[in-house]
């Protein structure tokens, strides 16, 4: 008898289990929303279109066709046409000038420009005894001198000006301007930062390009 009892309690709590998963499944309780006004995240079926990110949920404070608030509109984009833009311009001091920089800088600037001259002064002397100006010279002085028949004691204008005297002289000028220019530029970032001290410096004024 107890058996029999058992065995239908489990029938039908079989039979109760069977009914309760097959019938209909109550809905979830609601959620509260979050106090921002935000839908929380949601799982869509396949198909369905989702709302975009950032939607109010209905009966939510703030939300739209309710009296919590009203939605936030975007601001007006940047106009495209219409009227030029205004000009920026920045106001800046050059209150110091670095000493070791401006030596530096010096430096290889006058150690370029003695460069130039050496090579300057190869070509324009190339060049002229090219053109026959030198021999031309030459001749000119021995006439004027009147000793064109005596040959040891003529007057020879390339002894002076010989290319070799005039490449030495000319390193000799281009190494002294080496070392005046970076010295001097040196001492004028000295007196200018003592300068700068007192009046503030050189104000420059500099605007952005159109």
């Amino acid at each position: 008898m107890s058996g029999a009892t058992g065995a239908g309690g489990a029938t039908g709590g079989l039979a109760g289990g069977q009914q309760a998963y097959g019938g209909p499944t109550p809905p979830p309780p609601p959620s509260t929303p979050p106090a921002g006004g935000f839908s929380q995240p949601t799982t869509y079926a396949k198909g369905q279109p989702t709302p975009p990110r950032g939607t109010r949920v209905p009966g939510t404070p703030g939300a739209p066709g309710q009296g919590g608030g009203q939605a936030r509109r975007p601001g007006p984009g940047p106009s495209s046409g219409g009227g030029t833009g205004r000009t920026r311009k920045a106001r800046l001091r050059v209150t110091k000038a670095d000493p070791w920089s401006v030596m530096k800088v010096s430096f290889l600037l006058s150690l370029a420009l003695g460069v130039i001259i050496i090579v300057a002064a190869a070509v324009l002397w190339m060049t002229l005894d090219g053109l026959g100006v030198f021999s031309s010279l030459s001749g000119t002085l021995k006439d004027v001198t009147g000793s064109g028949s005596d040959s040891s004691s003529a007057f020879n204008l390339m002894d002076y000006i010989g290319f070799g005297k005039v490449m030495l002289f000319t390193v000799l000028i281009a190494l002294v301007d080496i070392v005046l220019m970076t010295a001097l530029a040196t001492l004028a970032a000295f007196i200018y930062n003592s300068a700068a001290g007192f009046t503030g410096g050189i104000e420059l004024t500099l605007a952005e390009e159109d």
